[in-house]
């Protein structure tokens, strides 16, 4: 599976408040969570943002609280996979649990710039910055995982276990 779309690039330690804030949180509406996504870090987000697009960022991506409704904000806001140098635990396994493709790569978090035409390929983890011509391999997911995410997320790909 691959995916392409152009980049929003943001910083270390960006934290789940700032990816959805608390004030949002009475909503557990994906559509809605989507409209505040990224708001207090980036206002111009959700007016550019379009299917597919991706978001990189440095280290500790998803830090904070462990609430679900950051990796849901961000994929329903249309984010087809988020790479990072590193993500915080549990933002980690929420972004698998609900079917967001994220993948660690220090080198290409570093040298990948916004508004940078990049392309994922799930399968092998290679990842092309089509703007510069530069390719970086990120960490592959496992094949239990891409079906997970290909589901759509862990409650959907047990359902259809069944």
């Amino acid at each position: 599976m691959k995916v392409q779309g152009t980049v929003f690039k943001y910083g270390d330690n960006v934290d789940t408040d700032v990816i959805i804030p608390a004030r949002y949180l009475n909503s557990s509406d994906p559509a809605e969570l989507a409209t505040h996504c990224m708001e207090d870090i980036d206002h111009e987000f959700v007016k550019k943002v379009q299917k597919g697009d991706l978001i990189v960022a440095n280290k500790n991506f998803g830090c904070g609280s462990s609430r679900e409704h950051a990796p849901i904000a961000i994929k329903a806001a249309g984010v087809s996979c988020v790479i990072a140098e590193t993500f915080a635990r549990i933002f980690y396994r929420n972004a698998i649990n609900i079917g967001l493709p994220i993948i660690e790569c220090p080198e290409a978090a570093k040298a990948i710039e916004a508004g940078d035409d990049v392309e994922v390929d799930f399968d092998s983890g290679m990842i092309y910055d089509k703007t510069k011509g530069t390719s970086y391999k990120g960490q592959a997911f496992p094949e239990f995982m891409q079906k997970i995410i290909s589901a759509e997320g862990l409650v959907n790909y047990i359902n259809s276990q069944k």
